[in-house]
C-alpha cells in the first residue's frame, strides 16, 4: 500500500509540474506578443520633422484621425515646413492659429485624393480632391502637369511614392490653394490664350468673384488660334470691347455640371438688346455648342463655378445664325437663302422672327401639293418669310393680345396670349425668347401664310 501511495503521489506531482510548466509557457508567449506597428499617412508625417507644420495643421482641424484611418486609402500631396512658412508669409499671418479652421481644412483637403495613386499612375489632367466645391456632390479640382511635376502651375512635386499602410505621399514644395475659374485658366497652359483674352478684356476679376457661381465653356488654345486665323487678326488687334461680348458668350450664370447639361437654349452673360444672348446646346453622342463647337473635357470644379473645355470659340449669333446653327430649321434656312434675305436679316435690326420648324414646312408642302422649297417661286416665298418677321426685339413677355405688323405690309399677326402664345388662331409658339445680337427668335409649329 505504501508503494502504491508513493507512486500515486509522484504521478500527481508530475502532473502539477507539467501544468505549471504549460502555464508558464503560456504566460511567456503572451508577454512576447508585440502589437502591430501603425504606419498610416499621419504616422509617416509625424515621424518626419519636415512635416511638423502639416501635422500641426491636421491636428488643429481634426483631420488627423481621418487620414490615420487604416480602412481608407488616400493620395496626399504633402507640403514641407518650408512650404507652409512661405504660405504664412504670403497670407501675411504669423501662424496656423491665424487661419480659420474651415479655411485651413478646405486647403488641407485640397491636397488629398481618394484612393492610392502612385507616381506611375498619375497622368496630366484634373483630379477631384476631397475639398468640397461650391455645389453639393462636387469637389474642387486639382490640375496635375505630369511632365513638369507641377500642381496648379504652383507647387512642384519633389519626392514621390512615400508609402503608408493607407495610401501614398508625394512631397511638394508649396501649399496649393483652391482655384477660381480665372485661377484655373491661368494654371493650365492649354488655356493660355483664354487667360490672355480674359485679362485683356478686363474680366479676370469678375471670373474670380467668389460671390458668384458660373459655368464656363472654355476654349482651348487651338480654338483661339483658329478664331484669330479666321478673323485675320491677332489678339493684340482686338480691343476689350471686341473681346468682352465673345468671352461672356461662353459663360452661364449657374453651376451646370455635365450630368445636368441638356439640349436647348440657355442665356449667357453676353448682352444684346437689353437681354442676354442665347447659347444653343446639343446633347447626342457628345455635347455641342451652336452646332459646331465640341465639349472635349468636363467638370473642372472651381471655387466659384465649373469649367467645360471646348474645341471652338463660339460667337454671339445673329437671328440668321440662330437658324443656321440648328438642324431643326434647315428648310427655313433653305428658304431664306433662296429669297435672298440673309443679308437683310443679318443687318442691325432688331428683328423678331417667328421661325417655323422643318415639320411645319413639310405640312405646308403637303397642303400645297409641292415637293419642297424649290417648287415655290421667289416672290411668293419672300412674302411668306417676311410675314414671319416683326420689327423690334419683342420678347414673349412683351406680347399682348392684339394685331402686330410684320415686314410684309399686307400681313398683320393676330396675337393671343391667354393660353400660351398663339398666332392667327392656330399657330403655337413652342419655344420663346432665343436671343441673338440683332433680334429674338420664337419657334412656331406652323408656317404663317399671308
Amino acid at each position: 500500500m505504501k508503494k502504491l501511495s508513493f507512486k500515486m503521489m509522484a504521478i500527481l506531482l508530475l502532473g502539477v509540474f507539467v501544468f505549471a510548466s504549460c502555464s508558464e509557457d503560456d504566460d511567456e508567449n503572451e508577454m512576447i506578443v508585440e502589437p502591430v506597428e501603425s504606419n498610416t499617412i499621419v504616422d509617416v508625417a509625424s515621424g518626419n520633422d519636415d512635416f511638423s507644420i502639416l501635422v500641426d495643421a491636421l491636428v488643429k482641424t481634426g483631420l488627423d484621425d481621418a487620414l490615420a484611418a487604416e480602412d481608407a486609402s488616400f493620395t496626399v500631396f504633402a507640403p514641407t515646413n518650408d512650404a507652409f512658412v512661405a504660405l504664412l508669409n504670403e497670407l501675411g499671418v504669423s501662424g496656423l492659429d491665424d487661419i480659420p479652421n474651415e479655411t485651413l481644412s478646405s486647403v488641407l483637403l485640397y491636397h488629398v485624393l481618394n484612393g492610392e495613386a502612385p507616381a506611375s499612375a498619375v497622368t496630366t489632367g484634373y483630379y477631384s480632391t476631397l475639398s468640397a466645391g461650391p455645389a453639393e456632390g462636387y469637389n474642387l479640382s486639382l490640375y496635375v502637369n505630369k511632365e513638369g511635376l507641377m500642381l496648379n502651375g504652383r507647387a512642384e512635386i519633389v519626392q514621390t511614392d512615400v508609402m503608408a499602410d493607407n495610401g501614398v505621399i508625394h512631397v511638394i514644395d508649396k501649399v496649393v490653394l483652391p482655384l477660381s475659374i480665372t485661377g484655373h485658366a491661368v494654371a493650365n497652359a492649354d488655356f493660355a490664350s483664354l487667360a490672355a483674352a480674359v485679362t485683356k478684356a478686363g474680366l479676370a476679376d469678375a471670373l474670380a468673384d467668389e460671390s458668384a457661381l458660373y459655368t464656363v465653356f472654355a476654349p482651348v488654345n487651338s480654338a483661339f488660334d483658329q478664331l484669330l486665323s479666321d478673323l485675320g487678326v491677332t489678339l493684340d488687334d482686338l480691343t476689350a470691347d471686341d473681346l468682352s461680348p465673345i468671352l461672356l458668350y461662353h459663360v452661364v450664370d449657374a453651376f451646370v455640371p455635365a450630368a445636368d447639361v441638356a439640349s436647348g437654349y440657355v442665356p449667357t452673360l453676353s448682352p444684346a438688346q437689353d437681354r442676354n444672348v442665347s447659347l444653343q446646346i446639343g446633347v447626342g453622342e457628345g455635347v455641342t455648342l451652336n452646332g459646331s463647337s465640341n465639349v472635349v473635357a468636363t467638370d473642372v470644379v472651381a471655387t466659384n463655378g465649373i469649367i467645360h473645355a471646348i474645341d471652338e470659340v463660339v460667337l454671339p449669333p445673329t437671328v440668321v445664325d440662330v437658324v443656321l446653327d440648328n438642324p431643326d430649321f434647315s428648310i427655313l434656312v433653305e428658304a431664306v437663302v433662296k429669297a435672298e434675305l440673309v443679308e437683310t436679316l443679318n443687318g442691325a435690326g432688331p428683328f423678331t422672327v417667328f421661325a417655323p420648324v422643318n415639320a411645319a414646312f413639310e405640312d405646308l408642302f403637303t397642303a400645297l401639293g409641292v415637293s419642297g422649297i424649290e417648287d415655290i417661286d421667289v416672290a411668293t416665298l419672300t412674302d411668306v418669310l417676311l410675314a414671319h418677321v416683326v420689327s423690334g426685339n419683342v420678347a414673349s413677355t412683351d406680347l399682348s393680345n392684339g394685331s402686330v405688323a410684320t415686314l410684309n405690309d399686307a400681313k398683320n399677326l393676330e396675337i393671343n396670349i391667354d393660353n400660351g402664345v398663339v398666332i392667327d388662331g392656330d399657330i403655337n409658339v413652342v419655344l420663346a425668347d432665343v436671343q441673338s445680337t440683332n433680334g429674338i427668335v420664337h419657334v412656331i409649329d406652323k408656317v404663317i401664310v399671308p
